[in-house]
């Protein structure tokens, strides 16, 4: 297949990732504004898609740990094919979890498929283990980080408002959730856009049609307003099981959710590590419910969410490791 088609194909394979991302995961961001009633689901929706596009506008240090990081895009034969297979791996997954309400990792999917289809393409030798790890520890810890977070504000807000009636600490932080919901969308534009901002300089690279992993303006544009187009479809599926599914939410403890995830993103954006917001948000939320009282998490919703975490990065691997061998039967 001529290679001018194959890029093409490849970005509209990236940007239809990006697009699937933004109503899979960037429900996350709204679902406790929504549950709260802080916010109509519309005007939620609005203010997650300007939020996201703000704020994938305004980072790229992920876009090149996940662009160089797993393997050098210039040492890879076929690497457009590579991040063609990867792609068709992770959207594929991301459909599959979306369809069931299973609130899984956009991330860990895109940075499994890349890996298996680099190892499928050339050899385990080929990605760069030390980068991967990296990029895999960075997805580990940043949900126990989140949990410890929301724990330790939840636990601060109830003593701090202790004495004050129910009524007036639900009024003052129904209006602060709208910041927080705010917040929490602009932190998952500076991260998760990133990725698929990556992922095509990545193709790029092995292309030919640039020899560094910065990344051009048109990706960058184009990667944000996929996304917000994304956030603007809305996923409702997500929305209803991290709204609903896990604690039971008031406004003070949506605050703290929203808040607690929110700087566990941009700390992660700002260290240019690519974590999954999706894991991070969750992981807030049980961190909340559990200083609330443990009880309060239903926690057989949060072994099923656990569960998916842990088999998504084996099973992109494996998918896109036999997607790229189609493909390579089918236009090799």
């Amino acid at each position: 297949m001529d290679q001018h088609i194959i890029i093409i194909a490849v970005v509209i394979l990236a940007l239809s990732f990006d697009f699937i991302n933004g109503f899979h995961d960037t429900a996350n961001s709204i679902a406790t504004a929504i549950s709260t009633k802080a916010l109509k689901p519309a005007y939620a929706i609005m203010l997650a898609a300007s939020m996201n596009l703000i704020g994938a506008l305004t980072f790229t240090g992920v876009a090149k740990t996940v662009g160089g990081k797993v393997a050098n895009p210039a040492n890879i034969e076929h690497g457009v094919y590579v991040v063609a297979a990867a792609l068709i791996a992770a959207i594929a997954w991301n459909l599959f979890t979306w369809y069931y309400g299973i609130p899984s990792s956009s991330s860990h999917a895109l940075i499994g498929s890349l890996a298996g289809a680099v190892i499928a393409a050339a050899g385990i030798s080929a990605v760069n283990l030390a980068g991967f790890l990296s990029i895999v520890e960075s997805l580990i810890l940043s949900p126990l980080l989140a949990f410890t977070v929301g724990y330790i504000i939840m636990s601060l807000i109830r003593l701090i408002f202790a004495n004050f009636s129910p009524h007036k600490i639900n009024s003052r932080f129904r209006s602060l959730q709208v910041l927080t919901a705010a917040f929490q969308s602009f932190s998952h534009g500076t991260n998760d856009a990133q990725k698929t901002m990556g992922i095509i300089t990545f193709a790029l690279v092995a292309g030919g049609y640039q020899s560094t992993v910065e990344v051009q303006t048109w990706v960058k544009v184009s990667a944000a307003v996929a996304m917000a187009l994304g956030t603007s479809v809305g996923g409702w599926r997500i929305i209803k099981t991290i709204g609903t599914k896990i604690i039971k939410f008031e406004p003070a403890s949506g605050f703290a959710a929203d808040l607690s995830s929110a700087l566990v993103i941009i700390s992660a954006t700002l260290f240019k590590l690519p974590v999954s917001t999706t894991h991070v948000i969750s992981s807030a939320i049980m961190g909340v419910g559990s200083a609330k009282r443990f009880s309060s998490v239903q926690w057989g919703t949060a072994v099923t969410m656990v569960s998916a975490w842990i088999i998504t990065l084996p099973v992109t691997m494996v998918l896109a490791g036999f997607t790229f061998i189609i493909v390579r039967f089918l236009f090799l």
